[in-house]
């Protein structure tokens, strides 16, 4: 049974490192600022005494993601961590600019060195999960939550996947494109087809969706529609051929090219971008479905949606049930900050910093990670 599972049914309290499985060199010192290792050795042999509070927050309203990481890497990396006093929001949080959301609080020697990557995790996480958060808030304007797939398997370094899925399933996303987008909270990856796939069929539709199910059969069907940059005629030539079977179309035609439904029909062109996915063009493609009562059929879109282009659709009544979301939910915009501010009790911080004790963290017993 994977953490998350014993999470959810509230066995544990927190994920640990037989979810993360941490790079061994963080000990070394290999992923740390090397400022940070020669403090700690000059910390070790001319103030090894010290106490500090080290206090980390950012200054967005955010959704936070990280904590339970940050947590399993301080207890796995962090010299005699139990005697360390932790203090933390939860993953999933809402938080507030400049808002505690971490305290750590020991000889700085055990875990200064750890500073740096556990902003960078925060970071992150909490970009990522705030990201998906505002797009899964955007795509229920119309009163219908409609949801949002994960598709940002090509818009990264395939390492960062099982994190960036996990953030993803924080911010509010249950549909993910690759396994390992799924790993750290137990589900698996979906999706149906490529365009690839219809090339290898000569561009037949029809051939690539009745190969497809012949493959793979108890899947739901969806099939991608804009290969030919036609997609109500392709739409509908596979709603013909597999009538109730057929459960979506997705739609994801390029910003630069303009379908061919509007070639056909220039009356209904000037006031509008035509390129791409455009509102007219999904409208249109409802229509066209539900003349010949394929009423059933879903529509998903993809291809450069974001927080605001969903808003539009959404605002407009736009017949969408699925939205596809990539690169924009992978921005890291969201930085995190951790000073000491403590000196064995007592406030010693750089200029316009200091202690903000926060009545929502939650004090970590570090022994049950």
């Amino acid at each position: 049974m994977k953490e998350i599972e014993l999470k959810l049914q509230g066995k544990i309290k927190r994920l640990t490192n037989k979810t993360f499985k941490f790079d061994e060199r963080v000990r070394d010192g290999w992923f740390s600022a090397v400022y940070f290792l020669k403090t700690r050795e000059i910390v070790r042999e001319f103030r090894p005494d010290n106490i500090v509070t080290m206090q980390f927050f950012q200054k967005e309203h955010a959704v936070l993601c990280g904590t339970d990481e940050v947590i399993a890497l301080i207890k796995t990396f962090a010299d005699d961590p139990d005697n360390l006093e932790i203090y933390s929001l939860k993953d999933g949080d809402k938080i507030s600019p400049f808002e505690t959301v971490l305290t750590i609080t020991g000889p700085y020697q055990n875990f200064g060195y750890l500073e740096g990557i556990i902003d960078g995790i925060l970071a992150r996480r909490t970009s990522v999960a705030t990201n998906v958060y505002n797009v899964v808030k955007a795509a229920a304007l119309s009163g219908v939550q409609k949801p949002i797939i994960f598709m940002g398997d090509r818009d990264d370094h395939f390492m960062m996947q099982a994190g960036d899925g996990y953030a993803a399933f924080i911010g509010g996303s249950t549909a993910q494109a690759t396994h390992a987008m799924n790993e750290w909270w137990g589900k698996e990856g979906m999706g149906t087809m490529p365009h690839a796939l219809i090339q290898l069929f000569d561009g037949d539709v029809v051939a690539a969706a009745k190969a497809y199910h012949a493959k793979y059969p108890d899947d739901d069907l969806i099939v991608l529609v804009d290969y030919n940059n036609d997609c109500i005629t392709d739409a509908l030539r596979v709603a013909r051929e597999f009538g109730d079977k057929l459960k979506g179309v997705r739609v994801d035609t390029s910003r630069t090219m303009i379908d061919q439904y509007f070639i056909r029909h220039p009356e209904v062109l000037g006031t509008f971008d035509p390129r791409g996915v455009n509102p007219p063009l999904i409208f249109a493609l409802r229509e066209a479905l539900d003349r010949e009562g394929f009423n059933h059929v879903k529509i998903v879109v993809s291809g450069g949606f974001n927080e605001q282009r969903i808003i539009e659709f959404e605002k407009q009544g736009v017949p969408v049930d699925m939205y596809g979301v990539g690169s924009s939910l992978l921005k890291v915009h969201i930085g995190f900050t951790g000073d000491n501010v403590l000196l064995n009790g007592k406030h010693q911080a750089k200029a316009g910093r200091r202690y903000r004790p926060n009545p929502r963290l939650e004090k970590v017993d570090l022994s049950s990670i």
